[in-house]
C-alpha cells in the first residue's frame, strides 16, 4: 500500500466503513465488525493497527491471521463470501486488508443478532430497520404481503380478464385460481386477500392503500424546476399508470431533425423506446415501501430525469447494474413481462443505452442519492442538432456505397470522424476496405484527412 493511500484511508478515521484492530484480535470481535459492514454499505477492515493510536504494529504471523479471518466469516450467517485479504506493506511492516463489499444480497446475523455499523460501533439493529433491510436484500418481500381491510372486492375483474387473454388461457380459468398462482392474492386467515403486488397490478383505487404509487411528470420551459410548467399525475394500477406516462412523454417531447444516412428525418429529441424502459424499471423495481415519494418524470429544455424512489436493490450497484439481473419486485415484473412491458430477467437499462448510441445521444447518467436512483437522457447539443445538410447527391460523378453513406451522414451531425469511429459504424467491414472508401472520399474532394497515424481524422470539405 503506498504511502498516498495510507494516509488517505487514516484520514477518515474510524467510522462506518473504516475500522482497524491489532494481531491478537478474536474471532468472535472482527466478526461482529464484518457484520456490521456487510449490513451496511461494506468497508475495510485492517488488522496490525494499534486499537487507540492507530499506529502501525504489523503482522508477524499473516498465515494465521489469514486463518481468523476466514473463520469470522464462516462465523456469520450466512457465511460471508469476501475477496481474499491483502497483505499490505506499511513502514516496512506488514498489515493485513480485509474488505467488505457494499451491496452484498444477504442480511446477515451474528448468534441471531443483526448488527450495523453506527459511527465506529456496531449496534443491533433495531426491529424498523432490520425489516427495511430484509425488504431491501429480498430476504422479506413487501409486494407479498397482503395490507388489513384488502378484500376481491378491490380487485378490478376486467383489468384480470385482460390479463388472462393476454395470456391465452380458457376464459373459464378462475381469476382467483390464476392471481393466487402469480402471488398476487394470498390466504389470510382462511380467506384470499389481495397482495400489495395484486392492488397495483390490478386493484380498482390501488392509491387507497399506497396514496404515493404514482408517477408525477412534468414538463418545464428551461433547464431548472420553475413556475412555468406542464404537470401530470398518473393514478391507477401500474399498466394503466404505463400508459398515461407513454401519451404525457409523445404529448411534450419536441420533435427535432437528425439524419438517417443521408435523409433528414423529423423524430423525438428522446427515443420513445428509451423513455418507455426508463418508465417500466421505475414501475417494476421501485421500493413500494418507502412510502411519502412517487416517481418523478422531469423533462427539462436540455435532459429528461426518471426519479425511482429507493436504492438499488440488493447485490446491484452502479458499477453492475447493466449486467446485475435483481428485482425487488419480482412478481411485479413477472406479470408485467405476461403483458409485454419488460423482461423478466433484465432492467431494461442496456437496452436504453444501445437506443441512445444507435440515435448519436450521450449516454445516461445513473446515480444513487439518499435513497433515489436517477437516471438522466441528455438532449444532443443544439449545434449538432442545427448542423446543415450536405447536398452530396449534386456529386452526380461520383456514387456513394452504403458505408460512404453511412460516414457522411455521421459527420454531418458530428465535427470529425475518426478511423475507430468508421470501424463502430461498420463492425463486420475490414479495416483495409473501410480505409480506402476514406482515401476515395478525398480523392474525390469530399472530405479532408487531418493529423497523421493514430492521430489521423476526417472532416468534411
Amino acid at each position: 500500500m503506498n504511502s498516498g493511500r495510507w494516509n488517505e484511508l487514516l484520514s477518515q478515521g474510524k467510522g462506518p466503513k473504516l475500522h482497524w484492530f491489532p494481531e491478537g484480535v478474536s474471532v468472535s470481535e472482527l466478526a461482529a465488525v464484518l457484520t456490521g459492514m456487510a449490513n451496511g454499505e461494506g468497508g475495510v477492515v485492517l488488522l496490525g493497527i494499534a486499537p487507540r493510536s492507530g499506529q502501525v504494529q504489523g503482522v508477524r504471523d499473516a498465515d494465521s491471521l489469514l486463518d481468523v479471518v476466514f473463520q469470522s466469516a464462516l462465523l456469520v450467517d450466512p457465511p460471508l463470501v469476501l475477496p481474499i485479504p491483502q497483505v499490505q506493506k506499511v513502514e516496512d511492516k506488514k498489515i493485513l486488508s480485509v474488505v467488505v463489499p457494499p451491496g452484498l444480497p444477504h442480511a446477515y446475523h451474528l448468534e441471531g443478532r443483526y448488527l450495523i455499523r453506527e459511527g465506529e460501533r456496531t449496534e443491533p439493529l433495531p426491529p424498523r430497520r432490520l425489516r427495511e433491510l430484509m425488504m431491501k436484500r429480498g430476504v422479506l418481500q413487501f409486494e407479498v404481503q397482503a395490507p388489513d381491510g384488502a378484500s376481491l372486492d378491490d380487485i378490478d375483474l376486467d383489468q384480470v380478464t385482460a390479463y388472462r387473454e393476454a395470456l391465452n388461457l380458457p376464459p373459464d380459468e378462475p381469476v382467483e385460481s390464476l392471481l393466487t398462482r402469480r402471488g398476487c392474492l394470498r390466504e389470510v386467515n382462511g380467506e384470499l386477500r389481495p397482495s400489495y403486488a395484486g392492488l397495483l397490478l390490478f386493484g380498482s383505487h390501488p392509491q387507497q392503500w399506497m396514496p404515493s404509487a404514482t408517477i408525477l411528470a412534468a414538463r418545464f420551459s428551461g433547464r431548472t424546476i420553475s413556475d412555468q410548467f406542464v404537470k401530470q399525475e398518473m393514478r391507477g394500477a401500474l399498466p394503466q399508470q404505463l400508459r398515461q406516462a407513454e401519451a404525457f412523454v409523445r404529448d411534450q417531447l419536441r420533435s427535432v431533425v437528425r439524419l438517417a444516412g443521408l435523409t433528414r428525418q423529423e423524430t423525438p429529441e428522446y427515443p420513445l423506446e428509451a423513455v418507455r424502459e426508463l418508465l417500466v424499471n421505475a414501475v417494476a423495481h421501485r421500493d413500494y415501501n418507502q412510502g411519502g415519494d412517487s416517481i418523478h418524470l422531469h423533462i427539462f429544455a436540455d435532459r429528461l430525469e426518471v426519479h425511482s424512489p429507493g436504492g438499488l436493490p440488493g447485490p446491484v450497484t452502479l458499477e453492475n447494474l447493466l449486467e446485475a439481473r435483481f428485482s425487488r419486485n419480482p412478481i411485479i415484473a413477472q406479470v408485467l413481462s405476461d403483458m409485454g412491458y419488460v423482461e423478466r430477467l433484465g432492467y431494461g437499462l442496456n437496452r436504453v443505452v444501445a437506443v441512445l448510441r444507435q440515435n448519436n445521444l450521450p449516454a445516461p447518467k445513473f446515480e444513487e442519492t439518499a435513497g433515489v436512483f436517477s437516471v438522466t437522457l441528455f438532449a444532443a447539443p443544439l449545434d449538432e442538432r442545427d448542423q446543415p445538410i450536405y447536398q452530396f447527391s449534386m456529386r452526380r460523378d461520383f456514387d456513394l456505397n452504403p458505408r460512404q453513406e453511412l460516414a457522411l451522414g455521421y459527420l454531418a451531425t458530428h465535427k470529425r470522424l475518426t478511423n475507430s469511429d468508421y470501424q463502430e459504424l461498420c463492425p463486420n467491414v475490414s479495416p483495409e476496405t473501410l480505409r480506402r472508401d476514406l482515401a476515395d472520399l478525398v480523392d474525390e474532394g469530399i472530405l479532408l484527412k487531418m493529423g497523421s497515424k493514430r492521430g489521423t481524422y476526417y472532416i468534411l470539405k
